[in-house]
């Protein structure tokens, strides 16, 4: 069904998205302390135009960028989301996302266990030979469950006048 699991590990499972999900996102989407992270600053429209591109998203939903929910597999709730998009089938690459918008879930090893979950996923539904991925060069912890991960710093970019570092996970 559309609310399908597709993959799960010890603490989350990750499902195709729903408009459900909406109120959480938009709720993430507007922190201050999330949106640094993601090097953007907070969303300020309203509710009902977010839901109303949500609603969007999910119809227009493409072989080229994907998002899942990321579901805590103790408590059931929706917990934060991770994404690829960029897909380039010539080249066989794309890039991952990860938003843990629930702060009790930080610093607890799900970050981990999500790209490991996500690597696979994006591994049996698209052509890869490298998954790469962008971190501001002062997100350590991110960093740190990435390395965790397989992935490996190749450079550095700068963005909007912010700093990330390029990291890359090639798939064998």
């Amino acid at each position: 069904g559309e609310l399908a699991v597709v993959a799960e590990g010890c603490l989350v499972q990750l499902r195709n998205k729903h408009i459900d999900d909406a109120t959480n996102d938009y709720s993430w989407k507007c922190d201050k302390e999330l949106a640094s992270f993601d090097g953007t600053t907070p969303y300020i429209g309203t509710f009902q135009t977010f839901r109303g591109n949500a609603q969007r998203d999910l119809r227009e939903t493409t072989i080229y960028r994907r998002t899942y929910a990321v579901l805590s597999k103790q408590t059931s709730e929706h917990i934060g989301n991770v994404m690829y998009y960029g897909y380039d089938p010539l080249r066989q690459e794309a890039e991952l996302g990860i938003t843990i918008g629930n702060k009790d879930f930080w610093g607890k090893g799900y970050g981990r266990e999500i790209i490991d979950l996500m690597v696979e996923v994006m591994g049996s539904q698209l052509s890869l030979v490298k998954i790469y991925l962008h971190t501001l060069t002062w997100n350590e912890r991110a960093q740190r469950s990435f390395a965790a991960s397989g992935f490996t710093r190749v450079g550095e970019v700068v963005r909007a006048g912010r700093s990330y570092y390029r990291m890359e996970r090639l798939l064998s």
